[in-house]
């Protein structure tokens, strides 16, 4: 005996439209390296009682190539990988390395106090500590008995 599927016209133009709309999910609203150039870097934002930790992945970048700009509640990581310089009597299969600027404005989830910030870059992973404002840090009240 065999098994018979009923047979469905719109069963695979629906698997289309769906891979059609994963594709462009994921061209325009998740940030990613593109070729030829630079995108967004990937970045970990995580805060503590007493500051904000901003850590991102810039390989391939020199420190000072990048520029870090707090303006406001807002901060913004810019930089440039300059071109390689590739040799005319080569024949490329495989061209991925990327090249170019990129640039990511961060919404910051508290106020910083942006004088005592402090930055490290070691192999490619940029490290951004932004202490938090006085104010915003909080504070224990001890009760006493009367």
């Amino acid at each position: 005996m065999s098994n018979r599927i009923r047979w469905e016209p719109f069963r695979e133009s629906m698997s289309a439209r769906d891979m059609l709309d994963r594709m462009m999910q994921e061209a325009f609203f998740r940030p990613h390296w593109t070729a030829g150039m630079l995108g967004s870097p990937s970045i970990d934002m995580y805060q503590t009682d007493d500051e904000i930790v901003v850590k991102g992945s810039l390989p391939g970048v020199k420190p000072d190539d990048v520029l870090l700009t707090i303006t406001g509640d807002a901060l913004t990581i810019r930089g440039k990988v300059k071109e390689h310089q590739a040799k005319h009597e080569a024949s490329y299969h495989l061209p991925e390395r990327r090249f170019g600027s990129f640039s990511r404005t961060l919404p910051l989830p508290t106020v910083v106090v942006a004088d005592k910030a402090q930055a490290d870059f070691e192999n490619g992973i940029l490290t951004l500590t932004l202490p938090k404002a006085e104010e915003l840090k909080p504070k224990t009240i001890t009760l006493k008995p009367k």
